[in-house]
């Protein structure tokens, strides 16, 4: 006598699951590999106010670049007016751009389109 027989006399209402929808699952979600942030440009302008010195010791200490990238980087934004630092995702490009501003030096950002 199965379950539900048994309960039908006593005014009990039982659900019975089907034995193939035990089985059956949905199909899971297709994997995708992990793609790769967008890139953003980080540049350092030139200004009338920080020396030389002061701007190379800054990019050493807020970025991955060597102290004679920093010093190339500098010269090239006093020359330009704008030079390249590096190029990140957003989120990071944003965190510098806030540092750089707190030490005083003038840095924007925007989207790398190469």
């Amino acid at each position: 006598m199965s379950e539900k027989q048994l309960n039908e006399g006593n005014g009990e209402s039982v659900s019975t699951i089907d034995p193939e929808q035990k089985t059956r699952q949905k199909p899971a979600p297709k994997r995708r590999d992990p793609q790769p942030l967008p890139p953003w440009k980080v540049l350092l302008h030139n200004d009338d106010v920080n020396v030389m010195d002061y701007v190379v010791k800054t990019i050493t200490m807020l970025t991955p670049l060597t102290l004679e990238e920093a010093v190339q980087r500098t010269i090239d934004a006093h020359k330009t007016g704008v030079s390249l630092l590096l190029v990140t995702h957003k989120e990071r490009a944003e965190l510098y751009q806030e540092q750089f501003q707190s030490k005083g030096l003038t840095v924007t950002i925007e989207p790398d389109e190469a």
